[in-house]
């Protein structure tokens, strides 16, 4: 009687140790994509749609427009792969928190910008947040859900599109009932409301935290050398290459939708239903994606994406109204969810345990220099050209970048 009683005890003990990992688990996920949602929501409230028209109010000049667009995303070619070897080395989480900071500290910045190049310097500043934050919550994310990553990394994904998908209305509401004083003090509470989430609620899992401290602490020269590795794997920098292209197409639509809408005679209403409704679309159904992804494989998502975000580009010499230019809109936000559901989740299959935080940020270096690239090279092309030549470039940015996938995975069987 004594024995089985232990031995119910010992199963108790075990199902009870069990809840409460899975319990610490669903607790970080939670407050992870909570923090993720108004960091991200104060980072978008920042640019769209308001950045282009402060910097027009500001007398920004077409090519200025690229730059500023672009100043925000080169951070990320600077620090995002350091800050990911960071990581890996002292833990996720000083390094999260270190971004919040910077998230909070910015859009007080904005109130004192009175001229275009100044514009240019606080976008830089800003840009250090999210390419800090973005590729070191998704490798902690991947470390706590192997066989998951893509479902949770996309979940997490959408969660901050949220914030994404909900700041152009509520940025272009409060421009259109105030001013751009409004919109950064607005900015600036959000991201106030993530470095408070962040410090007090997302914290380590105890036991993870130190199995990963006792037997997968990753050494200084480990790291670098584990590093190198990763940024010399032929997939990493194909599907790196993809992932750039794509951001290099959402940076510009991103920016560029909003003056092209304005160059339709579009109302300030509808502009803001084309800037936010496209993004609701990737916040909807990425966790679908990245499910799907984890049941069939990473490359049907990340080709079909790209002829699915790349087509509708091409089309738009065909736009000239408004529901017309929502379609385009809404489609390519269904292509550019399905590449990103998968880019990220499978450079952590390509990669090691200990160098999550190093591949994600080489990853996200790799998108950096695409989004860099993006806005600048579109406003070039417009400025010798037109919107609709810009646009079908991009477009064909994107079919190409899924011919050349397509292409080295068969070569590769």
């Amino acid at each position: 009687m004594f024995t089985q009683n232990k031995e119910e005890g010992k199963k108790l003990s075990k199902r009870s140790s069990i809840q409460t990992r899975n319990g610490g688990r669903e607790g970080f996920f939670i407050f992870t994509c909570i923090m993720g949602a108004f960091a991200i929501l104060s980072s978008t409230m920042s640019k769209n749609p308001v950045l282009p028209l402060l910097a027009s109010s500001l007398g920004a000049r077409a090519e200025d427009m690229g730059l500023i667009a672009a100043a925000s995303t080169i951070p990320g070619i600077i620090i995002s792969f350091p800050a990911g070897l960071v990581s890996d080395i002292w833990g996720r989480r000083k390094v999260v928190v270190f971004s919040l900071c910077i998230f909070a500290t910015a859009p007080f910045i904005y109130l004192f910008v009175t001229a275009p190049w100044q514009l240019v310097i606080v976008r830089f500043y800003h840009g250090f947040a999210t390419a800090i934050f973005g590729p070191v919550v998704n490798a902690a994310i991947a470390e706590r859900y192997p066989k998951r990553k893509g479902e949770r990394i996309s979940t997490f994904s959408s969660a901050t599109l949220i914030g994404r998908g909900i700041a152009p209305f509520l940025g272009g509401s409060i421009l259109y009932l105030a001013n751009f004083i409004s919109v950064y003090l607005a900015v600036g509470i959000s991201a106030i409301i993530a470095l408070f989430v962040g410090i007090f609620f997302v914290k380590d899992i105890p036991s993870e935290d130190n199995y990963r401290k006792r037997n997968e602490r990753t050494s200084l020269h480990e790291a670098f050398g584990l590093s190198k590795s990763v940024a010399l794997n032929p997939r990493i920098i194909l599907t790196g290459y993809v992932e750039a292209v794509t951001a290099l197409t959402y940076g510009a639509f991103e920016f560029f939708v909003v003056l092209y809408a304005k160059s339709l005679s579009l109302d300030n209403f509808n502009i803001t239903l084309i800037s936010g409704t496209w993004l609701l679309i990737v916040m909807l159904t990425k966790p679908q994606m990245g499910r799907l992804s984890d049941k069939i494989g990473r490359t049907p998502l990340i080709i079909g994406g790209s002829l699915l975000g790349g087509i509708p580009l091409l089309l738009i010499i065909f736009v000239s109204d408004f529901p017309s230019l929502m379609a385009i809109s809404m489609v390519y936000g269904l292509g550019y969810s399905a590449i990103t559901s998968s880019t990220a989740a499978y450079v952590s299959d390509l990669s090691r345990k200990k160098t999550y935080g190093s591949a994600l940020g080489f990853l996200s270096t790799i998108m950096d220099v695409g989004q860099s690239l993006g806005p600048i090279l579109t406003g070039l092309i417009i400025a010798a050209f037109d919107y609709i030549i810009a646009f079908q470039t991009l477009g064909a940015f994107l079919l190409t970048a899924a011919t050349l996938f397509y292409a080295v995975r068969v070569l590769e069987k």
